[in-house]
């Protein structure tokens, strides 16, 4: 199920909680008054206490990361951080502009993992980088050849208002 979007878990608040909930139980105190105090449902409150009650506190105990692990190392990350600053040109490819595509291919040459061009930017923000646009205008830009096209080829293949029946 998760979270909703943009909202990130507290994890060692849940374990403080959980740890609360210990101390409760060790106290004597029912589930039902355990789930009261600590604030959750009374199907938590019972989870929690078959953990605890087979397998004690460390049962309780934070397991970690939530989610898939990395396909790629820390250190296959740091390698492409530095392919990355080294930019496209040196890296083989024809300019000097990075793509999710070519970020992509990157990764599969240097660590043999193979990511979606699409789910590149979810592990380029992590790794710092930001989505940019180029500031100027292409050097090849023809201004007169768009002006022509605009004029022609836009205006026959442009949509015009249907004219109403009332006029």
């Amino acid at each position: 199920m998760g979270n909703p979007k943009g909202v990130k878990r507290d994890f060692e608040a849940l374990e403080k909680r959980r740890m609360q909930a210990v101390r409760l139980f060790e106290q004597g105190v029912s589930q039902s008054e355990v789930g009261r105090r600590v604030r959750v449902p009374r199907q938590t409150t019972h989870r929690w206490y078959q953990a605890w009650r087979s397998g004690g506190k460390a049962a309780l105990r934070q397991a970690g990361r939530a989610g898939r692990k990395a396909r790629i190392t820390e250190e296959q990350k740091g390698e492409l951080v530095v392919a990355l600053v080294a930019g496209p040109r040196a890296n083989g490819f024809g300019s000097d502009v990075w793509t999710l595509p070519r970020v992509a291919q990157l990764v599969k040459r240097l660590t043999g993992v193979t990511y979606h061009p699409d789910h590149m930017s979810r592990l380029m923000k992590e790794l710092g980088w930001s989505c940019q646009r180029p500031s100027a205008r292409a050097k090849e830009r023809n201004e007169a050849a768009i002006a022509k096209w605009r004029r022609g080829t836009w205006a026959g293949i442009k949509k015009k208002p249907k004219k109403s029946e009332e006029s």
